[in-house]
């Protein structure tokens, strides 16, 4: 019975990361900016910065790039959003990485609620 769940489990994750990973793609054709020159415009906001994640969603109707940036200085991290279609900034924001943990674990329940 065990073995039968962690099977059902281990199958479910790997369909719910094979659809995530399909919308990435179909968000990324549509985006007119490609990752590495929202990147180069996202370090260029967050001076000795280093991507520590990237992706492309749409949020609130625009699709943008999200950068999660790092500095060897603190343990906080900078998400810079770049709009994907026209390059600008969105926004720049500092978070804890306290909060970010909280953020990226509430992105995985929520993915997972909407496959329900």
């Amino acid at each position: 019975m065990k073995i039968k769940m962690i099977v059902c489990s281990a199958l479910a994750a790997f369909l719910l990361a094979g659809c995530a990973t399909e919308n990435q793609a179909k968000l990324m054709a549509e985006a007119k900016i490609s990752k590495e020159t929202a990147q180069q415009t996202a370090l260029a906001k967050v001076p000795n910065g280093t991507i520590k994640e990237a992706e492309i969603e749409k949020e609130k109707g625009k699709l943008q790039w999200s950068f999660d940036v790092t500095t060897s200085d603190t343990k906080d991290i900078t998400e810079v959003n770049v709009d994907a279609m026209t390059g600008d900034v969105i926004s720049v924001e500092k978070e804890s990485a306290e909060s970010e943990s909280k953020e990226a674990a509430g992105k995985k329940d929520k993915k997972g609620a909407d496959k329900d």
